[in-house]
């Protein structure tokens, strides 16, 4: 029986509109959760918005509307954003919900009960954008006298009392968790960071406000609410139930795999261990902090104008080809960069021009040589058995890079899978064999029509619909769509025995036009 496995998305700050990074993060996190499906595992998969602090007050302010009328706004556009690109979560959690305030409520208390709370006065740096409190020597100077945070963010000095976490306490046990346990942090680079910044020592964390009232009350402190990161945190526990330890809690905790931006790596990998350590509760068994998405090189922002709908895009281009220049283009924890032009190129090279017109070609000569029908009688070829085994180590290959978080690699490996499928089509040339040897014919485009069968089920989780389309055609049922299925030649001999008939293709992969100038 295979393991449960947990997957979560950073849970996105709703203060504008979604941008193609958090579209880049929500969808990697759906083929991985797509893929660890297609192994048979039970999966839980958390997405979401993270809807109070100053940042969120300021803006309703600016509006002239309350934080809460903001936050459903807001929030909805994100999780549209979701839904129009194929994003199969189990939960989109919102931190304006009653059980997350419970949740997070019963945190703050288990850390309270381990004695690491104590009320304070807090002075010093403070970004409202990032919601990050920052030291002066973590400080950039700006223009003028002005200050920014590491992130390029302004800051201002805040004074107000506030409870603190003793966060010094935990920085020998969060260097031990750097180094003995390596794969907790990915890429290794951004362990290295964190490694520098806990070894630069540990200060006392502010936790709470009372500068402004919207987000989850402090527990027994009249007019304190949580710092919004101790509340955004614990969105991966309130989404399985805690403080119930029974049910989604004990079957899914500890989260598999938090995916998130390098930007926010710090608290999900300082602040976030140490007050899991403080509540006694399992640790998470991965952060993997993945790079920025450019446009044509340049971080996206308002004043350059080049933010990017990314529901505009996928309804441009196609959900599925989005999805697979996305995983494809970027090598998953570096920095990648995109572009109308370089979508339309990769998309109709790999899977217009390659896979799609294997599977087209495929399909078309079985429904018009062999009016559509399958048969397990056929004489099989050591070429056949060649290229059986070229596309079941290229399935293979995609899936243990899939299974490492280096989508890029893994549908390179694909690729090579669909080339040789395709060298096979060339070099066999069943329409001359129709004349010659219709016997041979029939085994190549039969030996084809398997191997399409198992890139499309190894390339599903990237791109679903596409594949399922295809597949439907193909006549394969819904239970036959995984790898366990893909290892067993049972599905084809079900074909055969129910007189499946291929009916004449569509193609499920068009050709895109390259986009005009103007309208990029």
């Amino acid at each position: 029986m295979s393991k449960p496995y947990y997957i979560t998305t950073a849970i996105s700050y709703p203060n504008g509109k979604p941008h193609i990074g958090h579209a880049y993060e929500a969808i990697a996190a759906d083929v991985i959760a797509r893929f660890q499906r297609a192994q048979g595992r039970e999966v839980r998969f958390q997405t979401g918005t993270d809807e109070h602090g100053l940042k969120m007050a300021r803006k309703a302010e600016e509006q002239g509307r309350t934080a809460r009328e903001l936050a459903d706004e807001m929030s909805g556009y994100f999780q549209q954003m979701c839904d129009a690109l194929n994003v199969s979560y189990d939960r989109f959690i919102r931190t304006v919900e009653d059980d997350h305030h419970r949740a997070s409520q019963a945190l703050w208390q288990a850390m309270e009960a381990k004695g690491d709370l104590y009320l304070d006065r807090y002075e010093g740096w403070y970004s409202v954008r990032d919601e990050a409190y920052y030291d002066e020597k973590e400080l950039t100077q700006g223009e003028g006298s002005e200050k920014l945070s590491p992130q390029g963010t302004p800051v201002e000095w805040t004074v107000e009392e506030s409870w603190f976490f003793r966060l010094s306490k935990y920085q020998d046990a969060l260097l031990n968790l750097f180094e003995e346990t390596p794969e907790f942090l990915q890429p290794d680079s951004r362990r290295n960071e964190m490694i520098s910044f806990v070894s630069g020592g540990l200060r006392d964390l502010s936790i709470s406000r009372t500068s402004f009232d919207w987000g989850v009350k402090v527990p027994g402190s009249d007019g304190h609410v949580m710092y919004v990161w101790v509340d955004a945190l614990t969105n991966y526990l309130t989404g399985l139930g805690y403080p119930d330890m029974d049910g989604d809690m004990a079957k899914f905790w500890p989260a598999d795999l938090h995916l998130i931006g390098k930007d926010i790596v710090r608290f999900h990998t300082v602040y976030w261990p140490a007050f899991l350590m403080s509540a006694d509760l399992p640790l998470p068994k991965k952060v993997f902090g993945h790079g920025f998405l450019l446009n044509r090189g340049e971080k996206e922002s308002k004043s350059l104008g080049n933010v990017t709908d990314p529901i505009e895009l996928a309804e441009k281009f196609g959900v599925d080809t989005l999805r697979y220049f996305l995983m494809r283009e970027v090598a998953f924890g570096q920095d990648g960069s995109y572009s109308p032009e370089a979508i339309v190129t990769r998309a109709n090279a790999e899977l217009a021009n390659s896979f799609g017109n294997l599977a087209q070609r495929t399909l078309s000569m079985i429904f018009k040589n062999m009016d559509g029908l399958l048969t397990s009688e056929y004489a099989v070829h050591e070429d056949d058995v060649t290229l059986s085994n070229e596309v079941e180590s290229a399935s293979a290959s995609l899936r243990t890079s899939f299974e490492n978080l280096a989508f890029s690699d893994g549908l390179d490996a694909w690729m090579k899978g669909v080339f040789a499928c395709n060298q096979f089509v060339d070099e066999q040339a069943p329409w001359t064999l129709r004349k010659t040897d219709p016997e041979r014919m029939k085994a190549v485009l039969l030996t084809l029509f398997k191997q399409v069968y198992q890139l499309a089920i190894a390339v599903r989780p990237v791109v679903p619909t596409a594949i399922d389309n295809l597949l439907d055609q193909m006549g394969i049922p819904s239970d036959k769509r995984d790898y366990e299925a893909a290892q067993n030649i049972e599905w084809f001999e079900r074909l055969v025995a129910a007189n499946f008939t291929i009916q004449k293709p569509e193609g499920v992969f068009p050709r895109l036009d390259m986009p005009e100038p103007e309208a990029v």
